[in-house]
């Protein structure tokens, strides 16, 4: 074996958190990727107490979404000087019609029905104007294939959003589909995950971690 080869890592540690909170979080209203809104104050508090937890760790590489709420989750690391790269593929799940417009009785029993919909296996369809879960993981994947083959990069930071992650991470964990709904998330969560580079497998070492909010008086 070479030197070159001795020294390529064999793992990769993925820090993969959801943005912190919006106003529109706080009220309900559904954001997909066709909205692209800012963080709010608590939001904003929330990405500081992640930045103050995890400031130490010597990222490599910062991965975002092309979404502002997801730049904005990751600037005190951004401002560090840290290496970033912005991808599409990481924006939220496209919810269509709806998106950007507080939801009534009607929509509420449309979101409810497309959910158990995609629960019972019909990952294949999509939101009204919108994208299904299996266009969303299409688009990722690419962004995941590129991120694996970049071993010397052995600690990255991810900011995404809360479907696209249940999505992802269908994806990393090698589950079904249908079952994205076991993945819970909040606001300014950690999903730590290590990619085994031997194994092609990824392992999940931290789930929906909120400790480092414990500080923050969350209503």
């Amino acid at each position: 074996m070479s030197k070159d080869q001795q020294s390529i890592p064999k793992t990769k540690t993925i820090y993969l958190i959801r943005h912190g909170e919006t106003d529109f979080n706080r009220q309900g209203i559904v954001q997909g990727s066709g909205v692209d809104s800012d963080l709010n104050e608590l939001g904003q508090a929330q990405a500081e107490a992640f930045f103050k937890q995890y400031h130490h760790i010597t990222f490599d590489k910062v991965y975002t979404s092309a979404l502002k709420r997801t730049h904005q989750s990751v600037r005190k690391f951004l401002e560090k000087g840290l290496p970033w790269e912005q991808h599409e593929g990481l924006n939220e799940i496209s919810w269509g019609v709806r998106e950007g417009k507080v939801p009534n009785d009607i929509d509420n029993e449309y979101y409810k029905i497309l959910i158990d919909s995609w629960v019972s296996g019909k990952v294949d369809m999509p939101s009204e104007g919108g994208e299904s879960p299996i266009d969303v993981i299409n688009r990722q994947k690419p962004v995941i294939d590129l991120i694996i083959s970049r071993p010397h990069e052995e600690t990255i930071l991810v900011a995404m959003h809360g479907r696209a992650i249940r999505i992802l991470l269908t994806l990393l964990l090698e589950r079904g589909l249908h079952e994205m709904d076991t993945f819970e998330h909040a606001n300014l969560c950690l999903y730590k995950l290590v990619y085994d580079y031997e194994k092609a497998k990824f392992f999940v070492e931290l789930e929906n971690d909120l400790s480092h909010l414990s500080e923050l008086n969350i209503d």
